[in-house]
């Protein structure tokens, strides 16, 4: 990362390849783009990919960005943490067979977590064609219609390519911009989250994570949480496909050069994320199928892996409203993490079972925050069961588990100020609060709740007075005795006794009453007030002495110097040395 940044591009579109060991995925990477995504040593001595590798080009003026997976058994869980993270409606598959061995072990797998992910646009390579002969390739390619029926993969185009003699690699490109062609745009949300799948420490840049953005934008000095411990960094310069830019769109591959933060605080799985923009969750309800050629049922016992985004995680699941689900069935499960993760409903997953090493099911993320004990949980994706389930929930924090800045319009209905109440939360709160103001005293809003005082604003027939809920044109006999005797007393006010003091205070904060340095005055008193020192004023502009006012007035100096103060507050009077003179608002 140079510093020398341009403004956002449009992103690449994502191509992520798929198949088994050896099938010649890297290779045909290498052919369409020049760049060879094997990174590591290890994987050219060995003639095998272990990680996930990274290459870039442009066809007919339409970016590419491929992600190449492992296809090897052993590194199932690098594979994931390459597609995991995909923006499946702007994101492709290279889907790769080799003619001459055809179908295989981990063809089957790729394919199987593919669709639990819910990739919906692919290519199918048929590679290696020049090692075989026509009738061969015939056979393989008419193989594959019954191996991908009802998949993502029904129907995607098969273009027999060799990526020694070229042939095809035309086909191919073209097959591959008609796919990218036909993608959603990435929706930029305003919530950036990219799932590391590579971190590293670059000179000049100090800590570089990889992967694919998605959800948001993120630009250059933008503060960004980091993993889950949430740790706070800087984005101190941003690439993608070599370029380094000002700005970065979500849909495609980016890196970020962190600042506050050390290479040894990241790690794959971990999230980049826009601060205040996310809910974590140790515990998700969730849509679940298990695959259909599994030859047992899922239930809790076994040791389960969580690949969710790049984050592979293990955890426990509890079947909801049973106790497992049979092959290829569907269902709603309870999974408990280690650690809260920045998820969101309709976020996609894939469920590993750790001690068969195997690949077992894969669902939707319905519910980040369940609240209903598993017995009795029956999840879906309605944005209204959550009110239901609560009972009432502000709407901010509704919102901040949805992923969105406003709700969908079935949730104006349960609307109260800011809260969203359910019809039975609101009748009980309606019930109570008719039984709390059957005294014309009401009830002191201290001992309301947030979402009761919500309810009770809505209303018109209760109102606040001062700190007090009362029924509309209720009147309390013991403030009105307290009224007449304030206001008879005129400037001269009695004092307030020990049982008068809570009412008084009732009064003070609804502004029936006055209360000044101490002392408590009926608004006409300090009317009166006001005259006086008008006419003082008229008659002696220079101003007038606290004992001028005090004569005129008949008070003692206990009433003068509190009135006097309440009329300096009001900018009616100012005081000069020991003088009040005319304030700005005396005459207004």
């Amino acid at each position: 990362m140079t510093g020398n940044s341009d403004s956002a591009v449009d992103p690449h579109r994502i191509v992520v390849t798929a198949g088994h060991v050896d099938h010649g995925k890297s290779s045909l990477v290498r052919a369409l783009t020049g760049t060879d995504p094997d990174r590591l040593a290890e994987e050219h001595r060995r003639g095998l990919t272990l990680e996930l590798g990274f290459a870039f080009t442009e066809v007919d003026g339409r970016g590419l960005s491929f992600v190449d997976v492992p296809g090897h058994a052993r590194y199932v869980h690098n594979m994931l943490a390459g597609v995991g993270a995909l923006d499946r409606d702007s994101s492709a598959v290279l889907f790769v067979v080799a003619a001459d061995e055809g179908w295989m072990a981990q063809t089957e797998e790729h394919l199987r977590i593919l669709d639990l992910l819910g990739a919906s646009h692919a290519v199918i390579a048929l590679t290696r064609v020049d090692l075989v002969e026509a009738v061969r390739r015939d056979e393989v390619i008419a193989s594959l219609a019954a191996r991908v029926a009802g998949t993502f993969l029904d129907g995607a185009r098969v273009v027999p390519v060799s990526s020694v003699s070229g042939e095809g690699l035309d086909d191919l490109r073209h097959a591959l911009v008609a796919i990218v062609d036909d993608l959603a745009s990435p929706a930029d949300r305003g919530r950036a989250r990219l799932w590391v799948d590579r971190v590293f420490t670059a000179t000049g840049s100090g800590t570089v994570v990889t992967g694919t953005l998605t959800g948001g934008s993120l630009t250059v000095d933008d503060s960004v949480e980091v993993g889950p411990r949430r740790r706070s960094a800087r984005v101190r310069g941003l690439q993608s496909n070599g370029r380094d830019l000002a700005a970065v769109r979500p849909g495609g591959r980016v890196a970020i050069a962190l600042s506050g933060i050390d290479r040894v605080d990241v790690e794959r799985g971990d999230a980049v994320i826009a601060p205040g923009r996310w809910w974590h969750t140790a515990t998700v309800d969730a849509s679940l199928t298990v695959l259909s050629d599994l030859h047992h049922d899922l239930s809790r016992r076994g040791a389960f892996t969580w690949h969710v985004g790049s984050r592979a995680v293990p955890v426990r699941i509890r079947v909801l409203g049973g106790e497992a689900l049979s092959p290829g069935a569907s269902g709603a499960v309870r999974i408990h993490s280690p650690i809260a993760l920045p998820v969101l409903p309709g976020d996609r997953f894939v469920l590993r079972e750790s001690g068969r090493d195997e690949t077992v099911a894969g669902g939707v993320v319905l519910d980040v925050d369940p609240v209903t004990r598993a017995a009795s949980a029956r999840p879906d994706d309605d944005p209204v069961r959550p009110v239901r389930e609560r009972g009432a929930i502000a709407v901010d924090d509704l919102l901040l588990r949805l992923g969105v800045d406003a709700g969908p319009p079935a949730l104006n209905e349960f609307r109260v100020g800011d809260w969203l109440v359910s019809p039975d939360e609101r009748q009980r709160i309606h019930a109570h609060l008719e039984q709390i103001t059957a005294d014309p005293a009401g009830v002191d809003i201290a001992t309301l709740s947030e979402v009761e005082r919500a309810v009770a604003e809505s209303r018109d027939d209760l109102q606040m007075v001062g700190n007090r809920l009362r029924r509309a044109g209720s009147e309390n006999p013991e403030e009105q005795r307290l009224l007449t005797t304030f206001q008879s007393a005129g400037m001269t006010p009695p004092d307030v006794v020990d049982g008068d003091r809570q009412v008084v205070g009732d009064l003070v904060r609804s502004g029936a009453l006055v209360r000044s340095e101490g002392m408590t005055f009926h608004p006409d008193a300090i009317d009166s007030a006001i005259g006086v020192a008008r006419s003082l004023l008229n008659a002696a502009p220079e101003g007038f002495t606290v004992s001028t006012f005090r004569e005129a007035t008949g008070t003692t100096r206990k009433f003068a110097l509190p009135l006097l103060a309440e009329l300096d507050r009001r900018a009616m009077t100012r005081r000069r040395g020991d003088q009040r003179i005319a304030g700005p608002r005396l005459d207004g």
